[in-house]
């Protein structure tokens, strides 16, 4: 099915997903996604045309396999990769991608902003098969040798239709933060925390004009339609910590990002909204009712949000629990936080423990929003162990490789992968064992009580 697809794709010189969706018509990529999902291909067109899905496939992506990202398909989540100007290494960013896609990464996004941008992003999509999404400001910025200045218009569209025709499949546009909302950084802790957002800071209070990616909306628009590339419309203003949160600076924008979002939709163009950040627990929900009644319920694609400032080294997991209250509450992808988060540059394994961060929190979501077959694995894990089924566990387990790992430190011996019990109860103390031999033994429906 998917061979068949591709060969499809490499003849496809026509509009967007959006622009079929609404014109009635179901694509190759909407009749593939009803079958991996296990959804009707009618639902995810009309969802795709009223805007609350996005299908990113940037057409010149021949062997991308086909994804969804809406609140009617299960929870995404996204890897975020990248080299940076102390550490750039073209082998060691198409290994993340890798670790990314074995692990379960929906999307990936290069935010590389050291070394060659243009070979590392080729790279990388000449390995996926998943969408890939750029910041393109960093490549913009590089293109005018970080003197932000010097950033004008027609660079800008330039480095955006370079990147789409790469086969980008999603960009996030720093288009929503405008002049008349610097005040509000002023009321903050720590002002902003966006890379996008304070280039974009710098160059409108250096030149005192409107954000040139507002202004340059329309064209933007042009280019995306042209590829058939959605838009990631990026929160420039999110919170940095839990101080900031649900902020004026915040809310501003996101008001503006529905405004953007139906423009964009005029245009047949596909997008997403970008979330916070840092958000407590308890505002977690909230934010996520805002984004919807903002932005016309376009799906929501949120950075954790992380529910403590105080977990360094461990925000993956400070994070995904605010992932799974998001996406819980209606976020529609998850883009995920390692371990190194406000550290330093994550290597392969920290991409591996964020991802499966992630994924736990993404499933939890789908649990928690009733999806259809969302438990179906967790009974069959339950029957596994439950019947003592080891080898059925690890292939269940969202990382296979490392629930092995963990039998293996303790129980090495082949014959304990039949065992009727682990190292942590022992042959004596397994309630499971207790428990089946107590309903073996005795008619338990039957007893009086």
């Amino acid at each position: 099915m998917r061979e068949q697809w591709i060969k499809e794709r490499e003849n496809d010189k026509t509009p967007t997903q959006m622009y079929y969706a609404k014109k009635g018509i179901i694509t190759g990529e909407m009749e593939y996604i009803a079958k991996k999902e296990n959804i009707k291909a009618e639902l995810i067109r009309s969802e795709v045309a009223r805007g609350r899905m996005i299908i990113p496939a940037n057409i010149n992506h021949k062997h991308l396999e086909p994804m969804a990202i809406g609140i009617a398909s299960s929870c995404k989540i996204n890897a975020n990769i990248g080299s940076s100007a102390l550490s750039s290494s073209i082998d060691e960013e198409v290994e993340k991608l890798k670790v990314s896609s074995k692990y379960g990464a929906d999307t990936l996004m290069d935010l590389s902003t050291g070394g060659d941008l243009d070979a590392i992003r080729t790279a990388i999509i000449g390995e996926s098969e998943i969408p890939i999404g750029t910041v393109p400001i960093y490549g913009i910025l590089h293109k005018v040798k970080n003197k932000v200045e010097d950033l004008s218009i027609k660079i800008m569209l330039e480095i955006i239709e370079e990147q789409a025709i790469q086969g980008v499949s999603y960009f996030t546009i720093h288009a929503g933060f405008l002049l008349r909302f610097m005040p509000h950084i002023a009321k903050r802790k720590m002002g902003i925390v966006s890379r996008g957002g304070s280039l974009m800071a710098a160059w409108m209070m250096h030149y005192h004009k409107e954000n040139p990616f507002y202004d340059a909306f329309d064209d933007i628009l042009k280019i995306c339609a042209k590829y058939d590339v959605s838009l990631s419309l990026g929160d420039s203003l999110r919170p940095g910590c839990l101080y900031d949160a649900s902020d004026d600076a915040q809310l501003s924008e996101l008001k503006i990002l529905g405004e953007l979002t139906k423009r964009a939709w005029e245009k047949n163009v596909q997008v997403m909204v970008e979330g916070p950040g840092h958000v407590p627990l308890n505002q977690i929900e909230r934010n996520m009712k805002l984004e919807q009644q903002y932005c016309h319920e376009a799906p929501f694609y949120i950075l954790g949000p992380l529910v403590t400032d105080i977990a360094a080294g461990y925000d993956h997991i400070s994070s995904a629990i605010g992932a799974a209250v998001g996406g819980w509450h209606g976020a529609s992808m998850l883009c995920y936080v390692t371990p190194k988060e406000h550290l330093g540059l994550p290597n392969a394994k920290d991409v591996r423990d964020g991802i499966i961060a992630y994924k736990i929190a993404a499933h939890a979501a789908d649990i928690a929003r009733g999806r259809k077959g969302a438990m179906d694995a967790d009974n069959a894990m339950s029957d596994a162990r439950y019947g003592f089924d080891w080898e059925k566990q690890f292939e269940l387990s969202l990382d296979p490789d490392k629930a092995r790992e963990f039998h293996d430190e303790t129980l090495p011996q082949d014959v304990f992968k039949e065992a009727e019990f682990c190292s942590m109860c022992g042959p004596k103390f397994c309630s499971y064992k207790i428990s089946k031999d107590i309903t073996k033994n005795y008619d338990l429906e039957k007893m009086e009580v």
